[in-house]
């Protein structure tokens, strides 16, 4: 156990976390069960660092971090370790990778129901279906999800302020007194490139070339997060991966199913299926009609954030698929997104929101719904039913 404590306190001092992600304040702390999920390269065992630095002495035994990668835990499982942890005083435990355990979800249900005073805070992968897959942990633990930078905290990142995230609705009626507030003190064009290209995933914090990090975490997330957690054979991981790579390059085009089954040769359920574990994974984003979702085929699949698109080669990305992929990504987080089938790009947002992504410098040209809010982008400031695309980006 002391080694574990020398870990935990190494870890502790030497991390780097120079952002406070809006998710620390998200959590109800009081809860004894609380899952974080996350894509592969969003931060979660820095969260859960950062999480114990916060409310814990770091020469405190009360609070330890542990990794199921670590090979001490092939021979001893998680319920037994977290009773001799329990038993000397210990208060939460923090475990990072928990789907590394084998029967992981009975293991933490032993725990919840057999350690009253103990609290355990897990990251998993977001692939993993806490609830829908583990019936055993329904009604006692609690999720949350950790995304990537927003545009907001890689903005905070860079220049050291401390602007806050602002609410969907706060936007849509006060987007041009929050812009008169914001450009005063930074012009977020100065920093809207770099983070769409590179600043979502935190690891362009690391001394290392961005796109073969990312490209290796890409792998992990089909190798690892699908393949190991949905327990698939490894011999259709080459389908998987160029059904992926199809879909890449396929851009804001609704996906020909029968086709991508044809060339990854496999079935259409099987095509469905595996585009649901890449969503799932956080590589691929799917949006249904209004009223509709899996099984039923998407309207649009479309890389999960703009980072991913530049891994891609060779391709040529247009500002509009990349402006689109933007809104998005920043949606997701607290808002449904469907796409009215019939009005193309116009996207629905929580089932009455009507958005359109467009470029300011072409839209004087376009006549303007008094229903519909227009995302523009090559513009810093809106006016009325008009919003720079940058704002969306502040919304968590």
């Amino acid at each position: 156990m002391e080694g574990f404590f020398r870990t935990h306190k190494y870890l502790i001092e030497h991390i780097y976390a120079p952002v406070r992600r809006i998710l620390m304040d998200e959590i109800d702390w009081n809860d004894r069960l609380i899952g974080i999920k996350g894509s592969r390269g969003v931060g979660k065992t820095t969260f859960l660092l950062q999480y114990a630095k916060e409310f814990f002495r770091t020469e405190s035994h009360e609070c330890l971090y542990i990794n199921m990668n670590n090979f001490y835990f092939q021979g001893r499982g998680l319920y037994e370790f977290a009773g001799e942890f329990y038993r000397n005083g210990g208060k939460v435990l923090l475990v990072d990778q928990v789907f590394k355990e084998p029967d992981w979800s009975r293991q933490l249900r032993k725990c919840y129901d057999n350690y009253k005073g103990l609290k355990i805070v897990f990251t998993g992968s977001s692939v993993m279906r806490l609830k829908e897959e583990n019936p055993e942990l329904n009604g006692i633990v609690k999720s949350y999800n950790l995304r990537g930078f927003s545009l907001r905290e890689f903005i905070n990142l860079k220049t050291g302020k401390n602007f806050r995230a602002y609410s969907l609705e706060e936007v849509i009626n006060n987007h041009e007194k929050i812009v008169k507030e914001i450009l005063p003190e930074v012009s977020p064009s100065d920093y809207f490139k770099d983070y769409i290209h590179h600043g979502f995933y935190p690891c362009f914090l690391e001394n290392q070339n961005y796109s073969e990090n990312l490209l290796k975490t890409m792998n992990m997330m089909i190798e690892v997060d699908i393949l190991l957690i949905k327990q698939i054979d490894l011999k259709y991981l080459p389908k998987i991966k160029k059904l992926f790579y199809m879909l890449a390059l396929n851009g804001l085009k609704a996906p020909n199913i029968s086709k991508l089954a044809e060339q990854i040769d496999t079935s259409r359920a099987t095509v469905m299926k595996y585009i649901k574990y890449l969503s799932e994974a956080r590589l691929m984003t799917t949006i249904y009609p209004l009223g509709e979702s899996y099984p039923k085929k998407p309207v649009r699949v479309m890389m999960y954030s703009t980072n991913l698109m530049y891994t891609i080669y060779p391709r040529t990305l247009s500002d509009q698929e990349i402006m689109e992929t933007f809104f998005v990504n920043s949606m997701w987080k607290d808002h449904e997104i469907n796409l009215e089938t019939s009005k193309r790009g116009r996207y629905i947002i929580d089932g009455k929101y009507k958005f359109v992504i467009m470029d300011a410098m072409h839209g004087a040209r376009k006549e303007l719904k008094d229903d519909t809010y227009y995302v523009r982008y090559n513009s810093e400031i809106g006016k009325d039913n008009q919003m720079p695309i940058w704002l969306m980006g502040f919304l968590y």
